[in-house]
Parts: C-alpha cells; sequence; structure tokens
C-alpha cells in the first residue's frame, strides 16, 4: 500500500468503506485504486456481487481520488453519479481504478472501471463531486 493509499483509508476508517471490506492499494492525484473480495453478504439473492457494492466502491474511490486533489481546507461531496453494468461479479477479488476526467475549481469528475480478477469490466461510473471551500 502506498503512502498515500494509507493515508486514505485511514480517512474512511469506521464508515461503510470499512464495513464493507474496501481496501485502497494505491493512491495519487492521477489514480486511485482498490480491491474488494467477493463475499456472500454482499450479492444478491442470485450470488452476483450486488450493484449497490459496486457503487459504494466506486464511489468510495472517486471520493478518495477528489479528496487528493482539493486544495487546503476544502471538503468534498457526490453531486452525481451514474453506472452501467456490463457483467456480474461472481467470486475472487473486484478491483476498481477511478482517473480523472474533469479537475476544475468547483467540480471534478471522475471515471471508475470496476474489474474481476480476470480483468472484465463488471461496471463503469462516472460521477461528479462539488468542491466545498
Amino acid at each position: 500500500m502506498s503512502t498515500h493509499a494509507a493515508d486514505i483509508a485511514g480517512r474512511f476508517k469506521g464508515t461503510l468503506v470499512e464495513t464493507l471490506g474496501i481496501r485502497f492499494t494505491e493512491a495519487t492525484a492521477d489514480r486511485v485504486v482498490a480491491e474488494l473480495e467477493w463475499r456472500e453478504a454482499l450479492t444478491t439473492v442470485g450470488g452476483s456481487l450486488h450493484g449497490g457494492a459496486l457503487m459504494a466502491l466506486a464511489d468510495t474511490i472517486g471520493a478518495a481520488a477528489t479528496i487528493l486533489n482539493l486544495p487546503d481546507g476544502a471538503s468534498t461531496t457526490t453531486l452525481e453519479s451514474k453506472t452501467n453494468f456490463f457483467a456480474a461479479g461472481r467470486a475472487g477479488t473486484i478491483r476498481a481504478e477511478a482517473t480523472p476526467l474533469h479537475r476544475g475549481k468547483r467540480t471534478q469528475v471522475w471515471q471508475t472501471r470496476v474489474t474481476d480478477a480476470t480483468g472484465r469490466l463488471l461496471s463503469m461510473t462516472i460521477q461528479t463531486q462539488m468542491v466545498l471551500t
């Protein structure tokens, strides 16, 4: 885990992120990567990873990426989030990678690709984060 990843993980201690088991593996101003292990408690009745778990993962790392790009004293909140689902996650380690589409003074937009252990695309989220000063 990189230093920034450890710092970001510490900010989310005691939150839904910890409950879901999201682990930050990389965190820079240009990219945030996190993982989530498939487990039955995070699935639908049919055994695939619940879309809400995928969305929570994507929202979390988009927010983390924004935090790494905020001016001193600022905070952030999600304004909008849109997710497309492509395949069911049924086992193993789920990986999410957020990269910037826009980093402005008032908003930031992040794209998050969520893949399974084979690299298959499970979902794509684009979210807008408001910069609160």
